[in-house]
């Protein structure tokens, strides 16, 4: 039987699949010419069928041997079915029908970058384009493989041959944004982002991505308008509206950012993420329900969300509900155990409860996760001086200076637990290095020991740093 289909709509699409399926079911041999075999692949791949569209194009290519398409089309096929020498071996009879084919060791290039062969892969790609495979993709392609490669300037300049020949290709702006920001060329990303939107000032990516470059740069007021014109550009991009709601989060704009986010449920059903970021802005407003009420939406769309877990446990420790919210930072610390934040609220719980062992235990590793946090080492050390343990607190502080010795707070610290203890020398000394290291934050000793303003040595002292002579 001979009946040929032209390549066209989908219902023309069907009439050549149904057709096909039939010959199956007879198990004959019916003719179709290669667009209809084309399209007959097509729909198979589309259905994420490879096995079926391997077997179209081996049919295709009984009736059809001088066609290289479908000799292309195995090779894809059998490549994304990880069958690499198969792949390799219907692109060498491509290469024998059609020698100078800028397409075919693109593809080569292709099976190279994934079976992890990067030198190759470069050969390949840098081989098809001199062929004439000018194509953006094979610049986009060529670029990503420089990105694998670690070599970001050379894949920016692919990208940016991609983008000449097609200014609609969004995944290059955006690989193109993340190369310059490796780069730490926040500057040449924006001029190259602002001369683009010259060219098209109707490419919402371009402007998403250039908020995205003042976003990082905290240049917030100029992300906003970025994104609003993205926003406006193309009202159901979801993405600008997340980010602008960041940025107004960032300038402690909550009441606004919690209505941009809820924006984008217009466009795009509400994700874990979305949820856990209103459910801060409620926090930072201290709107504790409306809070926990997106926490727990968040959780149930994602329940490996860690913040979102912490984030419950939060309003809950607002409320003084200190046990409850131990289990919910629980639940955050087992997805998350290297978060030092997790442990410091849950070091901070476990004090209120008065579980000081506990609460020490939980300090330690707040200050083994992250050294710096001067507040961490403060809280630490209180434990033990409340309790009447001022050596242990004056180790606390020693080693917090080890770690943060530009740090005043904790000189000033130091001074009022030595004091305490009855070392009097040794709190003069370190009263000298807070006040060399910040004179004018002297009031934190009185603040932690008050009792200490009547004492004239150390208001002398105090004051050779603080008054001009």
């Amino acid at each position: 039987m001979e009946e040929e289909f032209e390549f066209g709509s989908p219902e023309e699409q069907k009439l050549s699949v149904d057709r096909y399926e039939e010959m199956l079911r007879n198990q004959d041999q019916y003719f179709f010419d290669a667009k209809a075999f084309e399209s007959i692949i097509e729909y198979y791949i589309d259905k994420n069928d490879p096995v079926k569209a391997l077997q179209v194009a081996e049919y295709a290519t009984d009736q059809h041997p001088y066609e290289t398409l479908f000799l292309l089309k195995k090779a894809q096929l059998f490549a994304r079915t990880h069958q690499f020498e198969k792949a390799f071996s219907e692109l060498e009879k491509a290469t024998i029908l059609e020698p100078n084919s800028g397409e075919i060791f693109l593809l080569k290039a292709n099976i190279c970058l994934l079976q992890g062969e990067l030198e190759q892969a470069e050969e390949l790609f840098l081989y098809a384009i001199e062929l004439g495979e000018d194509s953006a993709e094979a610049y986009f392609q060529t670029a990503e493989l420089y990105q694998l490669k670690g070599d970001y300037e050379q894949a920016v300049n692919y990208l940016k041959k991609s983008l000449e020949i097609n200014m609609e290709n969004d995944d290059a702006l955006h690989a193109l944004a993340f190369c310059y920001e490796i780069l730490e060329k926040s500057e040449e990303s924006i001029h190259f982002y602002k001369q683009y939107i010259d060219k098209d000032p109707y490419s919402y990516a371009a402007w998403f991505n250039l908020g995205m470059v003042y976003e990082k740069l905290n240049r917030f007021e100029e992300a906003l308008d970025a994104y609003d014109y993205a926003m406006l550009i193309n009202e159901s991009f979801v993405p600008a509206y997340f980010n602008k709601g960041n940025v107004l989060v960032n300038i402690q704009k909550f009441t606004e950012a919690i209505d941009v986010y809820k924006q984008s449920f217009e466009y795009e059903t509400p994700t874990a993420d979305v949820y856990c970021a209103i459910g801060e802005c409620y926090e930072k407003l201290e709107h504790m329900e409306e809070a926990r009420e997106n926490y727990k939406k968040a959780v149930k769309l994602d329940p490996n969300l860690a913040d979102a877990w912490f984030g419950i446990g939060v309003t809950l420790d607002f409320d003084d509900r200190y046990f409850e919210s131990l289990h919910f930072y629980k639940k955050a610390l087992d997805l998350d155990d290297t978060n030092p934040d997790y442990w410091f609220a849950i070091a901070d719980a476990r004090y209120k409860l008065n579980q000081f062992e506990e609460s020490e235990l939980a300090y330690n590793k707040v200050v083994e996760l992250n050294p710096t946090d001067i507040e961490a080492w403060l809280d630490f050390s209180s434990i033990y001086f409340e309790q009447g343990k001022y050596v242990e607190a004056i180790d606390i502080m020693a080693d917090a200076i080890k770690q943060n010795p530009e740090a005043s707070e904790l000189y000033y610290r130091v001074v009022a637990y030595l004091f305490a203890n009855g070392q009097y020398n040794e709190a003069l000394n370190f009263l000298e290095l807070g006040l060399a290291t910040n004179p004018e934050k002297f009031y934190i000793l009185f603040d932690y020991l008050p009792q200490l303003q009547g004492n004239k040595i150390i208001v002398d002292i105090i004051r050779k740093y603080t008054e001009n002579p």
